[in-house]
């Protein structure tokens, strides 16, 4: 069995220590022979708060179109209680909507740092699968190459086979031959 060293020279041409954290990793899992790939979404999630859950929610109900729309109903109602049914004496907030401009702005300074942590959630989720691809795809290649070896092993014996094989049947050939003359 070839050490972590031996497959190191022979896949990367160059020795383990001189390997990076993740190349190390995976040749140690590739040598052991063990699976890379997990569920990154399953563990990303487990590792959740539930303020960050709360934050993707909010993000979730906020990115849609039937929170644009119940939210232009809600603006078009509120004008219009504002403007045609209550008299404008009664209005609870007469035109130009100066409170409907202080609630969008409250609504607007929570939404958007809430939206930002999620989208920075939803980056740094990304990046973990960059890693994992990058993980699983240096396998692979790590087992391609490994293979690659195996069959030029295999090819390289059955060629001095059928070397070892050619020179008996020339040997043969001649001693054939001297019997004859």
């Amino acid at each position: 069995m070839s050490t972590i060293e031996d497959i190191s020279r022979r896949l990367f041409n160059k020795p383990a220590a001189a390997l990076g954290a993740v190349e190390r990793h995976v040749l140690g899992r590739a040598s052991a022979r063990q699976t890379l790939s997990e569920d990154v979404n399953a563990s990303f999630i487990a590792s959740q708060s539930v303020g960050d859950r709360l934050a993707d929610q909010i993000a979730r109900v906020g990115g849609s179109w039937g929170f644009i729309v119940s939210f232009l109903v809600f603006l078009a109602g509120w004008a219009l209680i504002n403007t045609v049914i209550l008299m404008p004496n009664e209005a609870f907030d007469p035109y130009p909507f100066i409170f409907l401009n202080l609630v969008l702005s409250m609504v607007a300074a929570l939404q958007t740092p809430i939206i930002m942590m999620s989208q920075n959630r939803e980056a740094a989720k990304d990046r973990l699968n960059a890693s994992k691809d990058y993980e699983v795809n240096l396998k692979s290649e790590i087992e391609l190459i490994s293979l690659h070896h195996k069959i030029d092993d295999v090819l390289l014996k059955e060629i001095a086979i059928l070397q070892a094989n050619i020179a008996r049947l020339h040997d043969r050939l001649e001693s054939y031959e001297n019997r004859r003359n």
